[in-house]
């Protein structure tokens, strides 16, 4: 079985999970939603959530704040746009299909990225990650909640080992920070903001990147 990631194997897989994404990881990732959407809150104006799924997290934005959600999956889609017609989430600007690694918005169009264990389930990372820089405008900050990989030992092993499983669920065990630090390194006008571990088990980080450069908020 492959380890590498396909984008019809992520679409196949989260159509898998929406009817049940809810109930199998609302609870489990409680936590660092709330952690994300806290960050971007406090920088306010206009937020793209990418990877926005069944749209959890919209009730829970600053309603002063202006969301657009994007998701590569229809299935999942359709919840969101379901959640936002029920409960009348008038911040949510728009939800829209697309691809993390091929964002169809101009440059420099939000004041916040929001990517909620999204960078371990697209299949080139470092290509989604240069796209949220690209629609950030300077000042910004890139909020990520993400699962990261042991460097080394027993746990590293077993993350390796199960790829090829959890490839096929949607998602990798196997990531690294390393993985982060050099895309940092290579991307200019970029700094660490914050690196925090959260809930479950040690194994997720809250990670915030900030675009330097004056904000221009519109």
């Amino acid at each position: 079985m492959t380890t590498d990631l396909q984008t019809s194997q992520v679409i196949r897989a989260y159509g898998r999970w929406a009817p049940v994404y809810d109930m199998v990881f609302g609870p489990v990732f409680r936590a660092g939603r709330r952690a994300a959407i806290d960050a971007a809150d406090a920088i306010g104006g206009r937020i793209l959530e990418v990877g926005v799924g069944t749209g959890l997290s919209l009730p829970d934005y600053d309603r002063g704040n202006l969301i657009f959600g994007i998701d590569i999956s229809e299935k999942m889609l359709k919840k969101a746009r379901a959640r936002v017609a029920r409960l009348r989430l008038r911040h949510v600007e728009g939800l829209a299909v697309m691809d993390a690694e091929a964002l169809t918005f101009p440059s420099a169009s939000f004041d916040v990225v929001v990517a909620q264990y999204v960078v371990t389930a697209v299949p080139h990372p470092e290509r989604a990650l240069d796209e949220f820089v690209r629609v950030l405008r300077p000042g910004g900050e890139i909020i990520l909640t993400s699962r990261v990989g042991a460097e080394a030992g027993m746990r590293g092993t077993l993350e390796t080992a199960l790829m090829p499983v959890t490839t096929r669920l949607g998602f990798r065990t196997e990531f690294p920070w390393e993985r982060y630090r050099s895309w940092a390194a290579r991307t200019p006008g970029l700094r660490l903001v914050e690196r925090r571990l959260i809930p479950p088990l040690g194994h997720f980080s809250l990670i915030r990147f900030a675009k330097t450069g004056h904000a221009t908020r519109r």
